[in-house]
């Protein structure tokens, strides 16, 4: 993120894009795991800064253009009550990103048909864009929200798509213990994930991850 502060309007569209993010992933995993079972019902579905936002995943955001919430552990989730539940706990707060950018990046579409969008690469938008500022914003959202979705479905922690792969399978074996301990307890996949952004090809390999998952959804708007 820190990239487009060279076009102040996209960088702070950037910033808002992954801050509502945090805030939609939060409410989704809660109001989904209340509405099947798994939490409190008088839990507070409501973003917490404690327990919402990974300062590893805002470093992440401001090296690498693209960052992550708090991790859930697969352990806060219940098993017991049906292990495809528990997995959609972990898919709501991707999935919910994925279904709002895209909204938002159909809405760009359909407000700026001559923007050349087919020729837009989403690593290039999280890197900053010009313009005029309404179609700055609304791309910037967009693609911000999409990129966040997208990449928490990478099935390794901290993201959620490793609750996703956990808990899909009916018995996790010794290779996803060994996951959990390494990536997880001691911190490796956020290791991984902080070296992706800081080492460039050029530009940060996390980037160009999820500029290649991007291009799939973007292709819709072509």
């Amino acid at each position: 993120m820190l990239f487009a502060l060279r076009t102040p309007v996209a960088f702070v569209a950037l910033l808002a894009a992954f801050l509502l993010a945090l805030c939609l992933r939060a409410i989704a995993i809660r109001l989904t795991a209340r509405s099947l079972g798994l939490a409190d019902h008088r839990e507070s579905i409501w973003p917490r800064l404690r327990e919402d936002v990974d300062p590893f995943g805002a470093v992440g955001v401001a090296i690498g253009g693209v960052g992550w919430g708090k991790m859930l552990s697969v352990d806060e989730i219940p098993r017991h009550r049906g292990r495809f539940r528990a997995a959609l706990v972990f898919l709501a707060g991707p999935l919910v990103n994925i279904v709002i950018g895209e909204i938002l990046l159909g809405a760009y579409a359909i407000a700026f048909p001559d923007s050349g969008m087919q020729y837009l690469s989403p690593g290039s938008v999280l890197l900053g864009v010009g313009g005029p500022v309404g179609q700055v914003v609304l791309l910037s959202l967009g693609v911000g929200l999409l990129s966040f979705g997208l990449l928490g479905l990478i099935p390794i922690p901290p993201l959620d798509g490793f609750g996703i792969m956990y808990h899909a399978l009916r018995r996790p074996g010794a290779s996803i213990q060994w996951m959990r301990l390494w990536f997880e307890d001691k911190n490796i996949g956020v290791v991984i994930l902080l070296a992706c952004c800081l080492f460039p090809l050029p530009g940060p390999i996390l980037l160009h991850i999820v500029d290649a998952l991007d291009s799939l959804f973007l292709l819709w708007w072509g």
